[in-house]
């Protein structure tokens, strides 16, 4: 795909909120293509099975709900590609996204490019990425089968990939930085927390932080700091699985957008950033009130379809353009 067409709606992200634009987009008449630079589904990709999303009664994998979604979109003539996003530049009232593969021009631009892993603040940790320290367990957890494995995070999405690892590995730590009492140390909803704290292959690790991985090509230790003592001492693990949270996947949108302190990009109730024709919805958005939940994501998508197509309305109606 080159300049030479004009999309009246770029959405930079297929994830639930990335498709949920499109779907919404494409159903207002716009001419909307849809870019994404892995699987459909975004972070939904990751999640073993996705429980509490509505109108899916019995536990659903994550890929397959993406998947769903891009169907969805496909079947009303969206266009899906996949492509990674670069950077993106205004001339005149159109937009251009530089990508991988090439510059694409439209009208409106949607950002829903969702987030990146946080790594592992630990020595060593970047050194072992691939070797033993994985922040994938649906990607990584066949190459543990009949492992002892450690997981650093008390999440939903930590504990859910700790489940899905306990049916592969020997054994599954869980590394928890607050004590036991705490009731604030697992952040994970009630039904995720009971069953892991029930299953006999999971163990919980309190009120400690990994200050070291260890190995000889591959992961074969960590070192685990005590936070109430200080004391550091060696433990024994074939892998390390980390879900920490995600930073926001906007260094390609430095300079054009507003972006926070932390590199959120700023909205208003209504999607719209500080730049004309630009939209922005799910985990890349300002996270002000919000919940990391597919469906919040996917209504955020369905608000910048609907504003994007009311744009596209105001800005070009009467040109003969649209």
């Amino acid at each position: 795909m080159g300049t030479e067409k004009i999309w009246d709606v770029i959405v930079v992200g297929g994830g639930p909120a990335g498709l949920t634009a499109g779907i919404y987009a494409k159903r207002a008449g716009l001419e909307t293509l849809v870019l994404e630079k892995a699987l459909a589904g975004g972070q939904l990709a990751e999640a073993v099975t996705v429980e509490n999303y509505p109108g899916f009664p019995e536990p659903i994998p994550g890929t397959e709900l993406g998947e769903r979604m891009r169907k969805q979109f496909a079947n009303l003539g969206g266009e899906f590609l996949r492509a990674e996003a670069r950077g993106l530049r205004r001339t005149g009232e159109l937009w251009t996204v530089e990508t991988d593969s090439g510059e694409l021009v439209a009208r409106a631009v949607i950002v829903a490019t969702g987030g990146i892993p946080k790594e592992l603040p630990a020595k060593g940790a970047r050194e072992f990425k691939g070797r033993g320290v994985s922040y994938c367990a649906t990607c990584d957890g066949f190459f543990f089968r009949g492992k002892r494995v450690l997981m650093v995070g008390a999440g939903d999405a930590a504990l859910e990939e700790a489940l899905y690892l306990a049916d592969i590995c020997e054994k599954v730590y869980i590394a928890v930085r607050h004590p036991a009492d705490d009731p604030h140390a697992i952040r994970a909803e009630a039904v995720l927390r009971e069953r892991a704290l029930a299953h006999p292959k999971i163990e919980f690790l309190w009120n400690v932080v990994v200050e070291e991985v260890r190995g000889d090509g591959v992961v074969r230790e960590v070192v685990l700091r005590d936070l109430g003592t200080g004391e550091l001492r060696p433990f024994p693990v074939d892998g390390v699985f980390v879900k920490i949270g995600y930073r926001p996947a906007t260094d390609w949108l430095r300079g054009v957008l507003e972006l926070d302190e932390q590199g959120y990009v700023v909205t208003d109730v209504w999607m719209r950033t500080d730049q004309p024709g630009v939209f922005a919805a799910g985990d890349v958005r300002k996270p002000v009130g919000r919940y990391a939940q597919a469906v919040i994501s996917a209504a955020e998508g369905a608000i910048a379809g609907l504003q994007a197509h009311e744009y596209i309305l105001d800005t070009w109606s009467g040109r003969g353009s649209y």
